[in-house]
């Protein structure tokens, strides 16, 4: 039935120069339910990155935005949970998505990586599990792979900023939905969304 999240992760880059690119679209997310929650996010060393404890509709969260560069994401999502005995069950990793267009977020659970880096050494820090719940943030593709480093180290237009904060909004406004009514809830409301 519901899925138990107990840790929500906002992946992206640390430091002024990457604020606002595109690949920091999963801390922006966690960075905005934190401020709603008002339970702002301090550093912790011994988690990599900056934490704060929360409450959702009565549910208890662990918030975390890592401070390590992206690649090295699952040291800090592993040094939480194994500190609180979270299993990979109840994470849910908030992360850019190419695949899926600006305006557009969706839910999922498992699946492989997709050449994220951030996906890629969470999964190989949870010894090869991808069992973790995914909030993916539509930020697009650019047309080429070989454009896709650039891309993602950018900064959008303020027209796919506001997509992309629409889809932020409602994404925020179903996490409430997966705590108490479980996944397909909240992915058939926020898979309807349109910006």
């Amino acid at each position: 039935m519901t899925e138990q999240v107990k840790l929500i992760v906002g992946l992206g880059n640390p430091g002024t120069k990457y604020d606002q690119t595109r690949h920091n679209a999963g801390a922006e997310l966690v960075e905005q339910l934190a401020d709603q929650l008002h339970s702002p996010l301090s550093p912790e060393k011994r988690f990599h990155g900056r934490y704060s404890k929360a409450r959702l509709d009565g549910h208890e969260l662990h918030l975390l935005v890592p401070t390590t560069f992206m690649n090295l994401s699952g040291q800090a999502v592993q040094a939480l949970a194994s500190y609180y005995k979270i299993p990979v069950e109840s994470v849910l990793v908030v992360h850019d998505e190419l695949d899926i267009p600006p305006g557009c977020a969706k839910l999922k659970k498992g699946g492989g990586h997709g050449g994220h880096n951030g996906l890629r050494d969470i999964i190989q820090k949870f010894g090869g599990s991808n069992a973790f719940l995914r909030l993916r943030v539509g930020i697009g593709h650019p047309g080429n792979a070989k454009l896709v480093h650039s891309f993602v180290l950018g900064r959008a237009p303020s027209s796919e900023r506001n997509l992309t904060q629409a889809a932020t909004d409602e994404a925020l406004a179903c996490l409430p939905v997966l705590l108490r009514d479980g996944l397909t809830k909240a992915m058939t409301r926020l898979h309807s969304f349109k910006p």
